[in-house]
């Protein structure tokens, strides 16, 4: 099995050599720029780790790992739009509605999502859309609710505009896997702990959230339970979940440094 660097770069390789449609020639600048934004991986390093663990090699699972890539792009840039977050900047640049302009960000992401389904579709099953449209319908609606003020419940906010898409990364290495179903369930349910703990890690590192609500001591104690949910989830899968363990590891750092 690869090491993560090893996994990041086949990745970052993958997506620098990624040909868009076409049709899409006078936004490539734009999306271009938003998938070189610096991000972690971490949705595709999942995808790639499940699924060479589950007995898929990096190559077939490489269309998959960078459309779940893809959708989360898409969301960021329409995230971050004067309508929605209203946000200057990301990771520390600015963000596609700034840099160039509202129109082409709001096309940038459409174009961006429309682009990720086009690699889902080049498997023989349709497993692999199904997963990202479920995906991807989690984050609109979860979007939708933040901005009308229906917050209320966190859990399900984050469930529906973090959480899915975690979920896809994994469910898209079984796709690509043909993993029985019965053998499915300990990996779906590590996604769902994988994707609670990068939510309050998240919450903690923008002093937001569930940091606001718990305050530290009581985030970090539900941070450690939900980790310790994710490592058992872990020991229930029959292979070598060590990178994944390491991502659940770096999620912890990124908590403790903070």
């Amino acid at each position: 099995m690869a090491t993560l660097d090893e996994y990041r770069e086949l990745i970052e390789d993958y997506l620098a050599a990624l040909p868009f449609a076409p049709e899409l020639r006078g936004l490539n600048e734009a999306m271009r720029y938003s998938l070189e934004g610096g991000g972690k991986r971490i949705r595709p390093l999942l995808c790639l780790a499940c699924g060479e663990a589950t007995g898929s090699g990096p190559e077939e699972l490489l269309p998959a790992a960078a459309a779940v890539e893809l959708v989360h792009t898409f969301g960021m840039v329409h995230d971050d739009l004067p309508a929605l977050d209203n946000d200057a900047l990301r990771r520390g640049r600015a963000t596609s509605h700034v840099q160039f302009d509202e129109a082409t960000a709001i096309l940038n992401g459409d174009a961006l999502l429309a682009q990720a389904f086009e690699l889902a579709l080049t498997y023989p099953t349709p497993a692999v859309a199904r997963e990202l449209s479920r995906a991807t319908l989690g984050m609109i609606g979860g979007q939708h609710d933040d901005v009308r003020g229906g917050s209320e419940d966190l859990a399900r906010l984050h469930a529906l505009k973090t959480g899915r898409l975690f979920e896809a990364a994994i469910g898209c290495a079984l796709a690509v896997g043909d993993v029985p179903d019965p053998d499915r369930t300990p990996w779906r349910s590590f996604a769902t702990e994988f994707g609670l703990l990068y939510q309050v890690v998240d919450d903690v590192l923008d002093e937001d959230g569930l940091a606001v609500q718990l305050g530290s001591e009581g985030v970090g104690e539900l941070a450690d339970e939900i980790e310790q949910r994710a490592r058992a989830r872990l020991a229930e899968i029959p292979a070598d979940t060590s990178i994944l363990d390491e991502l659940v590891s770096g999620l912890k750092r990124r908590a403790a440094a903070s």
